[in-house]
């Protein structure tokens, strides 16, 4: 029973798989591995991806503070369509805001000043969440445009041309769509190819037998023993990074919430607030740096800077 055991442990180290949120900032820009992303981005859009190209919005920063801005991976789609894919894995107090400024980016970076209106381009913006947004019961939300009657309830179609004719579409043909993958919130068992992706979003696991578009690649891809050793102690610090962001975050949150709420009715309700968020990230660097974590590291994920996290 001990060699069935151990040859079981064995078989779980071989088939250990980098997380995703690691590999959309380092493998998945790489062409030889668009398989992964392009089969994620089919089985969430229900149709058929193929990435022309991974856009980067590095050189467009306008600020220092712009980089916390950008988005993680900007492709186009066969059709020329803009699609914004962006992990978060901690809570950010204005994240609604900061996709929607991403979105608006996305729109204006791809249409030249003089060009004609119908070169705007349709953009999709997927963001997966490690962290608890708001109250919502389901792990999947998207969002379109429509224009409604207030008084009758119909959709509102607009004209506009289209290869040398004028077509009805509704808004939602041409505005953003918007979709928050929220992982901690998946409790299920996986069995649609969707939440096969989603599970292995949450927990880093892929199913020997998955026929899931973009998961068999991944199997061959994203072998967390396949990295180069430097690559790999890069990786376990990233990952021991989020635990303890997570771990203190459980405590910290309330705490946040209770001390922002008694300075909000004296100084006002928002500074109040802003005030315990800021406090709980101080506490959460503070607690990261005792384990260790490197300073860089430790920026990027509390968006602190260097002189506060010197206090």
């Amino acid at each position: 029973m001990e060699k069935e055991e151990k040859e079981v442990y064995m078989a779980a180290l071989r088939d250990k798989y980098i997380h995703f949120d690691w590999a959309i900032k380092r493998l998945l820009r790489q062409k030889a591995n668009f398989g992964v992303l392009e089969g994620f981005l089919t089985v969430l859009l229900g149709e058929k991806v193929t990435i022309v190209e991974i856009l980067e919005s590095e050189s467009n920063q306008l600020s220092a503070e712009d980089k916390f801005n950008r988005v993680d991976i900007k492709a186009k789609n066969s059709k020329g369509e803009i699609i914004i894919v962006e992990v978060q894995n901690t809570r950010e107090l204005y994240y609604l805001e900061r996709i929607l400024y991403g979105v608006s980016k996305a729109v204006t970076e791809h249409i030249d000043l003089g060009d004609d209106y119908d070169k705007v381009k349709k953009v999709y913006s997927i963001s997966i969440l490690y962290f608890d947004i708001g109250k919502g019961n389901d792990y999947l939300y998207h969002g379109q445009t429509h224009f409604v009657g207030v008084h009758t309830g119909d959709r509102l179609l607009v004209s506009t041309k289209e290869r040398d004719a004028i077509v009805a579409k509704s808004p939602a043909d041409i505005y953003p769509e918007y979709f928050l993958i929220r992982v901690n919130e998946f409790n299920r068992v996986a069995v649609t190819p969707l939440e096969e992706w989603v599970n292995y979003l949450k927990t880093g696991f892929i199913a020997s037998d998955t026929k899931t578009p973009g998961l068999a690649e991944a199997r061959e891809k994203l072998l967390y023993y396949s990295m180069p050793t430097d690559e790999r102690h890069a990786y376990d610090e990233h990952v021991n990074a989020v635990r303890i962001q997570n771990d203190v975050l459980s405590t910290a949150k309330l705490e946040g919430r209770i001390e922002g709420r008694a300075e909000g009715f004296e100084e006002g309700h928002a500074a109040g607030f802003l005030e315990g968020e800021r406090k709980k990230q101080k506490e959460i660097a503070r607690r990261m740096k005792e384990h260790g974590v490197p300073m860089d590291v430790i920026i990027q994920s509390t968006g602190l800077s260097a002189e506060e996290l010197e206090e």
